[in-house]
């Protein structure tokens, strides 16, 4: 199941009873690029969407709920784990049928040559994860270093970090964060 992110966007912007301009003001960005993420034109990183976001203001774990109603549950098959990732990184949400989630869990693929962006990600929580395949570069505020299966990250996620695979293969992360953010 993949989330149709430009018209959920759109529909969270109006709601928050903002013109595409005042949005695109207030997060430094043009209300074109915008106009693009809410016609599915583009796909914008997760840290524009986390940027976005916070000007409406929402966060992640309001923008990926999901709405309708699921029946009690306390397992998902594989096959059934919501997609909220787009482009080179894939990320499958653990739980997404919780209404109170207070962990986020994703099984995370980095295909080769995926990368969270040029601009490094800085939120509000922790994040951990435990590499079970391929390998991963993680940059956390100025330390670059290089991750293998069975290695694992734990951070304040106030510290400025981003994700990179810079092999020929998949990268496979099990992580966590909290507060949940997906």
């Amino acid at each position: 199941m993949e989330m149709d992110i430009g018209p959920r966007f759109r529909a969270l912007r109006e709601k928050a009873g903002l013109s595409q301009r005042e949005l695109a003001k207030r997060a430094g960005v043009t209300n074109g690029f915008i106009s693009q993420i809410e016609s599915n034109a583009v796909s914008p990183s997760v840290a524009s969407l986390s940027k976005l976001l916070s000007k409406i203001p929402s966060s992640m774990a309001e923008f990926f709920a999901v709405d309708e109603p699921m029946p009690e549950q306390f397992f998902t098959r594989k096959d059934e784990q919501p997609e909220i990732g787009r482009g080179k990184i894939s990320y499958r949400q653990v739980g997404h049928y919780h209404e109170d989630r207070h962990i986020g869990m994703l099984r995370e693929t980095l295909a080769p040559g995926a990368d969270t962006g040029d601009e490094m990600l800085v939120h509000e929580g922790q994040e951990c994860g435990v590499i079970v395949e391929g390998e991963l570069e993680l940059t956390v505020d100025n330390e670059v270093t290089v991750l293998r299966v069975g290695d694992s990250y734990y951070f304040d996620s106030t510290r400025a970090h981003r994700f990179r695979n810079t092999t020929k293969s998949d990268c496979v992360i099990v992580s966590a964060n909290s507060p949940a953010s997906f």
